[in-house]
């Protein structure tokens, strides 16, 4: 696996696959890799003939009270698993490079409306950053695909809207959430999670699949959502957003909409968790 910061290897690289008529996957990342992270690569080799991974803790997508200097930072145990996975070309840039003018004279990308509530809501310009460093990555990868993780609903609904909006010729590729044998889905800030807190973190799940259950029961959802809530509350849970969504929209659910997400945000400990499952409420 070739491993470099530089803008111009990744370009000459990736030329002399194109120059071959040979498919490029990407899959972006901050690193601290686990088994979520490396479904995508797997998925990505079984679609395209080459497979690019970048590693970059992007400052842009941190507010300043959050986790930055303290995201963990694994790029040694990250380059191996990589390796046996089969990844041929790791872009590990610094902020330097990616933002050479510094974060206040950078352009920047935002997506309206869908990234301005929810965790947009929680987490002011935390969307403006992700979309911005993926538009970045996306010209210096130039990829025919690139591969997200569907955990992170919100942010995957963001990059396919910013890719059909400004017309980039690359098909997103949302992939289904890994998760723990509990149903906690998998997530670098699961590191933050102590043992008890940990066994706790399950109940998110439990309380989304207790409200889709209700609504595909014709039960109120309200109801059910109430019932969820407390439920976090007496695992430790301290709630910032349980809702239902339109899951094509991410609008407001309304009675005659069929495709349905349960997405939620809750911090346990020093972790904000979030999680969601999309579902037909009338399953055929």
């Amino acid at each position: 696996m070739i491993t470099t910061a530089a803008i111009s290897t990744i370009r000459e690289q990736v030329k002399a696959w194109r120059s071959k008529g040979e498919t490029v996957a990407f899959v972006p990342t901050m690193g601290n890799l686990h088994q979520g992270h490396i479904t995508l690569v797997n998925e990505a080799k079984n679609r395209a003939d080459h497979v690019v991974v970048s590693i970059f803790v992007n400052p842009m997508q941190f507010g300043p009270k959050e986790d930055l200097d303290g995201y963990p930072r694994t790029l040694e145990q990250d380059s191996e698993k990589l390796v046996n996975a089969g990844a041929e070309l790791l872009f590990t840039p610094t902020p330097e490079i990616i933002y050479p003018k510094g974060l206040t004279k950078q352009t920047y990308i935002e997506v309206p409306n869908i990234g301005d509530e929810l965790c947009g809501a929680s987490r002011p310009g935390h969307f403006r950053g992700v979309a911005t460093i993926v538009a970045k990555l996306f010209n210096i990868v130039q990829p025919d695909i690139a591969l997200f993780g569907c955990k992170d609903f919100q942010q995957l609904l963001i990059i396919k809207t910013m890719v059909e909006d400004l017309s980039m010729p690359i098909e997103i590729i949302g992939i289904d959430t890994i998760r723990e044998a509990s149903g906690l889905a998998m997530s670098s800030r699961n590191g933050y999670l102590t043992e008890d807190e940990k066994h706790n973190a399950a109940a998110l799940k439990r309380a989304i699949d207790h409200v889709i259950n209700a609504i595909q029961h014709n039960e109120d959802p309200q109801h059910a959502i109430a019932h969820a809530l407390e439920q976090l509350k007496k695992a430790g849970f301290t709630p910032d957003y349980f809702e239902v969504r339109n899951a094509n929209t991410l609008a407001q659910a309304m009675p005659n909409d069929n495709q349905l997400v349960v997405i939620a945000a809750a911090y346990l400990g020093k972790a904000r968790l979030i999680d969601n499952v999309s579902f037909s409420r009338h399953p055929e």
